[in-house]
């Protein structure tokens, strides 16, 4: 539950963040971050290639990096242009270490300007798909396709190139857009092989990881579920495990794991503050405490948060007051179940890039990226409620996370469950909730996922839910006039939930979603569909 600014690891008794599964990430590449929007996805692709994989700051020296001892390095692209007073650079030294190092876009510029070659404004830009052609087809660029489709998004090119460095591929605007240095183990591409627009970019990436790095694939679930156990046990020892449980896949699957690691020793805690989808508190009791013997408490806690709701109009109040309310049941709760030693959170590993926890200078401690949000489960606990911290998960990326939720064998339900947000239905309800407005919605939201759900087709989306709106609007119901509330349905389409595009549904779907919450939702007349992709939009709409 995101609910707070002030996280736990201000006031909790934190041990040292040494990486879990220490003896899986040997066979490492680290992606030294420059403001890419595409780092974290680098680091995804390479993990796709079974082998760990990190996001650095820029700031990390050379000194550092020797220490870390990566198989290779991958510069990110950025934001800046290389030849700007203030653009990021990395230290040096790093061309020294003998490391096998791949310039992707900026990165590649950086390393053309620091060798010294020459960077330039391009005379033409190059944004979107460009035909790769290729005229070195060995080493880095085996079996990419000759004129290939890549993903281009650059005002700036090489100009000239450093001594030693030849042209491995161009296209029709660029003519060094990939380059190598074959002694050094030195590479650049001009493009983003990452994305998933690039055709051969997955092949590319390879051909880095595997032919020059020569890196092993270490990196599967497998291992990292039993390393992962491993270290839960040897970390935890006797001492009891308290869990705040969503219901959502990633603290159900900690759940899970940290029960197949600790047994009786764990106790998940789920505080049902009333904003859950229709018949979800029960649903989740049930299998977790009576299907799998998991020790779960339940706390009905609605009218407390019902009542934080009261007059509430503006929705970061909403999120402000459902956190701090969330905060006092825990803190209560957890003193009658306790004492706990150690306090269990799903963190991922896109939480702690996005907490900026990478983008701290080393020497100085001042922070280089801004902190985007807070990722913790539970933030803002009291100065007296003194915990460690456990976070076998803290390493993994979402879809990461589903395969070891399968592995460890949660049900299907949970593991390919739509997100779903903290606040629940409270940020689905435009306006003030109140028990009225969030019986409209449960119920509207019951027969879209109903729909979905028996045409076998739920899976088809990333997300797909009802929007309560805190108007009303004239309609007709057997001959008589009705003025009752707009439901917006929301249907969308992503990878990762930080860019969507609506989903074109089948009109028959809409009609029939439609034509029920009419006919059987009280309070509703009208049904409308939201065609916004994000940007500009958010998934949610609050």
């Amino acid at each position: 539950m995101n609910t707070s600014s002030v996280t736990i690891e201000n006031i909790a008794q934190t041990i040292p963040k040494e990486p879990i599964t220490d003896s899986l990430n040997r066979q490492m590449i680290v992606i030294i971050d420059f403001g890419s929007q595409y780092s974290e996805l680098i680091a995804r692709r390479i993990r796709e290639t079974q082998v760990y994989s990190e996001v650095i700051s820029y700031r990390t020296s050379a000194e550092q990096l020797r220490k870390i001892d990566p198989k290779g390095i991958i510069l990110s692209g950025g934001p800046n242009s290389v030849y700007d007073q203030s653009a990021p650079e990395c230290d040096p030294e790093i061309w020294q270490l003998g490391i096998p190092i791949l310039g992707v876009c900026y990165g590649m510029q950086l390393m053309v300007k620091q060798l010294g070659g020459t960077v330039e404004r391009a005379k033409l830009a190059e944004y979107g798909k460009a035909a790769l052609f290729i005229d070195d087809p060995t080493d880095l660029l085996t079996n990419v396709e000759e004129g290939s489709t890549m993903w281009m998004s650059h005002g700036d090119s090489c100009t000239k190139l450093p001594d030693g460095f030849e042209i491995l591929a161009h296209t029709d605007n660029t003519h060094c857009a990939a380059i190598a240095h074959h002694g050094h183990q030195l590479y650049g591409v001009q493009f983003h092989p990452e994305v998933v627009h690039s055709q051969y970019g997955l092949a590319l990436i390879r051909n880095f990881v595997y032919h020059i790095c020569e890196c092993e694939p270490t990196w599967t679930t497998e291992a990292f579920v039993q390393e992962a156990i491993r270290e839960i046990r040897a970390r935890v020892g006797n001492k009891r495990v308290l869990l705040a449980l969503s219901g959502g896949v990633d603290s159900s699957t900690l759940a899970f794991l940290l029960h197949e690691a600790i047994g009786g020793q764990l106790t998940c805690m789920f505080i049902d503050q009333g904003f859950m989808r229709k018949g979800e508190p029960e649903r989740l009791v049930e299998l977790f405490d009576k299907k799998f013997h998991i020790n779960v408490q339940y706390v009905n806690a609605r009218d407390r948060f019902l009542a934080q709701m009261k007059g509430v109009l503006d929705p970061e109040e909403k999120r402000r007051r459902i956190g701090h309310e969330f905060i006092q049941v825990f803190e209560e709760e957890s003193r009658r179940l306790g004492p706990f030693d150690y306090l269990a959170q799903g963190t991922l590993y896109p939480d702690v890039i996005e907490s900026a926890d990478t983008n701290v200078d080393p020497k100085t401690g001042e922070r280089v990226a801004v902190k985007i949000k807070s990722h913790h489960n539970v933030g803002g606990l009291p100065d007296d409620l003194r915990f460690k911290l456990v976070e076998p998960l803290r390493k993994l990326f979402k879809d990461e996370v589903r395969n070891v939720a399968r592995n460890i064998g949660l049900p299907e339900e949970i593991v390919r469950r739509h997100p779903f947000p903290g606040p629940g239905l409270a940020i689905r309800i435009i306006g003030e909730v109140t028990s009225e407005r969030l019986n409209i919605l449960r119920d509207a939201d019951f027969i879209v996922r109903d729909e979905i759900g028996k045409r076998k087709i739920y899976h088809d989306y990333w997300q797909a839910f009802a929007v309560l709106l805190p108007i009303r609007s004239v309609g007709v119901m057997g001959d008589q006039r009705t003025y009752a509330h707009p439901v917006v349905l929301r249907f969308i389409t992503s990878e990762d939930g930080m860019t969507a595009d609506w989903s074109r549904v089948p009109y028959d779907i809409l009609e029939a979603i439609s034509n029920r919450i009419v006919n059987e939702v009280k309070g509703v007349n009208r049904v409308v569909y939201d065609i916004t992709s994000k940007p500009p939009g958010t998934i949610e709409w609050e």
